[in-house]
C-alpha cells in the first residue's frame, strides 16, 4: 500500500509522514487516505520531491 511505502521511506530519511504532509501542503492524515483513494499527480509529485525519490518508488 502506498501509505506504508511512504512511511518506510520517511523512516529511512528520518522524517515523519506528518512533516512530509505539512511540507507538501496536505492536510494531516491525507497520505494515509491514499490507501483507499488515488492521490492526484500533483500531490504525489510533491511528496516524491520532498522525499527525493522518483514517483515510481512510491508506487512500487
Amino acid at each position: 500500500m502506498i501509505y506504508n511505502k511512504i512511511r518506510d521511506i520517511c523512516k529511512e530519511k528520518g522524517m515523519s509522514v506528518a512533516a512530509v504532509e505539512k511540507k507538501a501542503g496536505l492536510s494531516h492524515g491525507a497520505i494515509s487516505k491514499w490507501n483507499n483513494s488515488t492521490p492526484s499527480a500533483e500531490n504525489l509529485n510533491s511528496v516524491a520531491k520532498i522525499l527525493k525519490v522518483k514517483i515510481d518508488k512510491l508506487l512500487d
